[in-house]
């Protein structure tokens, strides 16, 4: 099909992340599935048309824009460990500036963790994993495909950001200031968690180096 499954892809995709949530479908969708049905289904359609997006794009014809070299398979397995780190250390912790939060209320800016980084954690990781993936292919198709997640994943943080200033008012500037003057270091009571969420994000990794020739077909250590 060439291009042509490509295209398809990814318009699949942009239509199954924009349709489902806009405000007339997605209540509808949550008072029949239940709201833990909404997020298995949607999680799992997802991961599906993101699946067949990397495979479509793997599909499409071969149009070389820089030569593959050893560094970039280097550089990529650096960067993904970092990747699995930080959504380890994010996923499913208080954090009211961005999506992925849970118990946002619990939310302490003087321990905000990963927070003192950066107030979208899960966005830089795909902003990161997106760039080495482009990097380490440099076809075309390729180009395409990572340079939209990452582009995605950089407008998206100032797009959260000003969505979340008008929603939370005065709030937002008062977190964001305490969370800038939080410590870096875990406090005693969190280095437990944190060490927890650090073995995840390594297991994860692990994960990924073992199944990535059986998911992409691509072995990525060189």
């Amino acid at each position: 099909m060439g291009w042509l499954e490509f295209i398809f892809a990814f318009a699949a995709f942009f239509l199954t992340h924009s349709v489902p949530i806009r405000p007339p479908i997605k209540p509808w969708l949550v008072a029949r599935l239940g709201r833990a049905g909404f997020g298995i289904a949607y999680s799992a359609l997802s991961l599906g048309v993101l699946a067949w997006l990397i495979g479509a794009a793997g599909r499409a014809p071969f149009v070389p824009l820089w030569s593959w070299t050893p560094w970039h398979a280097y550089l990529a397995l650096a960067t993904m460990l970092v990747v699995c780190l930080l959504l380890g250390l994010s996923i499913a912790r208080p954090n009211p500036f961005s999506f992925g939060g849970a118990r946002n209320d619990r939310f302490d800016p003087a321990r905000p963790g990963i927070i003192r980084l950066t107030r979208h954690p899960l966005l830089l990781a795909l902003a990161l994993w997106a760039g080495v993936h482009m990097l380490a292919n440099g076809d075309l198709a390729h180009v395409l495909l990572f340079g939209t997640f990452a582009g995605f994943a950089v407008l998206g943080m100032r797009v959260i950001d000003r969505r979340k200033q008008r929603e939370m008012s005065g709030t937002w500037h008062r977190l964001d200031a305490g969370r800038m003057q939080g410590a870096w270091l875990p406090g005693r009571e969190d280095i437990a968690q944190v060490a927890l969420r650090l073995v995840l994000g390594a297991g994860l990794y692990v994960a990924l180096l073992l199944s990535h020739p059986w998911l992409f077909g691509v072995n990525p250590i060189p």
